[in-house]
């Protein structure tokens, strides 16, 4: 798939722009503070309905303007015949305060999650450094991005789990304030109902996450030693708090954990653990006003040579691992995963349907700026074979070679294209 147009109305700094985009390469280059990669964060919007650069969408919407439009024309064609064509027009409005719109073929408005599906990118920048050296927090947002871009559905998934788990979280913190105040002891019935709740759908949040790492690990391996030129092993696991919880409540049942063996185990095995877990932390539970076990308390594990990334691995190895997890995004969402690993199971959550021309767009947003010259070399060499490539530079020398293509001008929110 790629993009032929884009459109953005009073998105970041551009109060109108249309530009045109061809399959293969095209470099938007430009010195910084242009306006580069708000182009691509609007792409990357379309697909994804977030931003790398912030987490609110307040900031996408220029100043003064009361919402942004982004629309952008999505061409797919199926891998063997080149002449069978769907373009589809998708359009989002990005109103803070408000629940964002969404529109395909001029229709009318539906959930701006509607879109979720119709554009896949992969997007490369300088905050991935963070997946191998930061908080859990951005690598679970990592696997959840992954997630909904290859089962849209699952959006709504995480949207209800967070909803229950703010819920539940005020709950407890209101039950020990009233353990702890003159009232005595808290009513805890309601408190039985969300955990019911956060259960389920943390149980169907935890099997989804566990098979996209089964199905992502073998393609990290595959890219870590081709971007590292062989230099140690990457290994990807996922790490559930619900596996430590049980384990530290004397576990002796013998039934799998969330995180043991290669798949993942059925959700209503998940579904029942959590319960059990959340009914031997429940003290614990009430006394910190926080919800001690769930998919929000997880993490993917990185380690390199049989160590873990973060704390050991250089800042060239660290590089190497943040783009290896891009490369194999970018190959899970185009080929699929390398076995099914057991994820049919339990109505088979997600790896049925690979959709029509399933390859992202990649988009490399100052990347290369970032990285010593064979690193560089090894990613653009990777990368090139792209149905589309959207590059952000600030100087042309900044593109390498190996990607010639289109080339646009950015200055002082106008484009031009120049090649």
């Amino acid at each position: 798939m790629y993009v032929s147009y884009l459109s953005l109305t009073d998105f970041r700094s551009y109060r109108q722009i249309e530009l045109p985009l061809d399959p293969g390469v095209t470099a938007l280059v430009g010195p910084n503070g242009q306006g580069k990669t708000n182009l691509v964060e609007a792409v990357g919007y379309i697909a994804t309905l977030g931003s790398h650069r912030v987490p609110s969408d307040a900031a996408l919407v220029r100043a003064g303007a009361d919402r942004a439009v982004v629309r952008a024309k999505v061409v797919r064609e199926r891998a063997d015949e080149r002449d069978s064509v769907r373009t589809s027009l998708v359009e989002v409005e990005i109103t803070p305060g408000k629940a964002n719109r969404s529109r395909v073929n001029g229709g009318s408005p539906g959930r701006a999650r509607d879109i979720l599906g119709l554009l896949r990118t992969v997007l490369f920048a300088p905050e991935d450094l963070a997946l191998v050296k930061g908080d859990p927090d951005g690598r679970r947002r990592f696997l959840d991005e992954l997630a909904v871009l290859v089962t849209p559905r699952l959006a709504g998934v995480i949207a209800d789990y967070d909803r229950v788990l703010r819920q539940r979280s005020a709950l407890l913190k209101s039950a020990g304030q009233a353990m702890r105040g003159s009232r005595g002891g808290a009513d805890l019935r309601t408190l039985d109902v969300w955990d019911a709740k956060l259960a389920q759908v943390g149980a169907e949040l935890i099997v989804a996450r566990r098979a996209i790492v089964a199905a992502l690990a073998p393609h990290v391996a595959r890219a870590y030693e081709q971007v590292s030129a062989g230099q140690g092993e990457a290994v990807v696991t996922y790490r559930a708090s619900l596996d430590a919880a049980l384990q530290g409540a004397g576990r002796s049942d013998g039934a799998p954990l969330a995180g043991e063996g290669l798949g993942p185990a059925p959700a209503a095995v998940v579904e029942a653990q959590l319960l059990e877990a959340m009914g031997a932390l429940r003290a614990k539970e009430i006394e910190r006003g926080v919800c001690l076990v769930g998919p929000h308390r997880d993490d993917l594990t990185l380690t390199l040579g049989g160590l873990p990334a973060k704390g050991y691995a250089s800042h060239g190895e660290s590089w190497s691992f943040a783009l290896a997890l891009r490369l194999a995004s970018y190959t899970l969402l185009t080929r699929g995963p390398d076995q099914i690993d057991g994820a049919a199971q339990d109505g088979d959550l997600w790896m049925a349907d690979w959709g029509e021309d399933g390859e992202p767009v990649l988009i490399l947003d100052d990347v290369f700026a970032e990285l010593d010259v064979r690193r560089r070399d090894r990613l653009a060499e990777l990368v090139a074979p792209a149905r589309q490539v959207l590059i952000t530079a600030a100087v042309p020398g900044d593109v390498p070679e190996q990607l010639a293509g289109a080339r646009v001008q950015v200055m002082g929110g106008e484009v031009e294209r120049v090649l």
